[in-house]
């Protein structure tokens, strides 16, 4: 009896196909500007770059960028240094801006892009929703003044449906 019941379990745990599926999350914020390792950090990214061979890992390698500088982004705009932000938002968008080419790549290469392709999806769900929470809390203009330099006008809102509206396209 006991051994039945242990090749009841048995097959049940192991024969029985569990699908799970959570919901994309982005990274938490890494070493931030100002910081005595930013540089280098910057520096070991872009080795990384050369690092990741054929379609599939460059993708990977921009949709981890992307999102790395996404929340290095959010984490600057929530401590209202909104110059480093608006840098932070353009290499985003720069790197969100080269996943299409990646993904032709792959898919001209015969490669099976589906996984890649919906995770790109979700991904960019997910910076949607976070670009829209910062255009609601953050202000439409600022005036950065620097000490004893000229002042930056910038248009905050604007700069946040910018990037919107590239993920949308995406």
């Amino acid at each position: 009896m006991k051994y039945a019941v242990f090749i009841f379990f048995f097959s049940v745990i192991f024969f029985i196909p569990l699908s799970v599926h959570a919901e994309y999350v982005l990274p938490y914020p890494s070493v931030m500007p100002g910081n005595k390792i930013y540089k280098v950090s910057r520096v070991v990214d872009e080795l990384k770059r050369y690092w990741s061979f054929g379609s599939i890992a460059k993708a990977k390698y921009i949709m981890n960028m992307a999102d790395k500088y996404l929340v290095e982004a959010k984490t600057l705009f929530e401590y209202k240094q909104y110059l480093l932000a608006f840098d932070a938002l353009n290499r985003s968008d720069n790197e969100v801006i080269k996943l299409p080419s990646f993904i032709g790549a792959g898919i001209s290469e015969k490669k099976n892009m589906s996984l890649i392709v919906s995770s790109i999806k979700e991904q960019m769900s997910v910076h949607e929703k976070l670009l829209e929470t910062l255009k609601n809390e953050l202000p439409s203009v600022f005036t950065w003044t620097p000490e004893n330099e000229i002042s930056t006008v910038l248009f905050i809102h604007d700069r946040l449906m910018e990037s919107i509206k590239l993920r949308q396209e995406i």
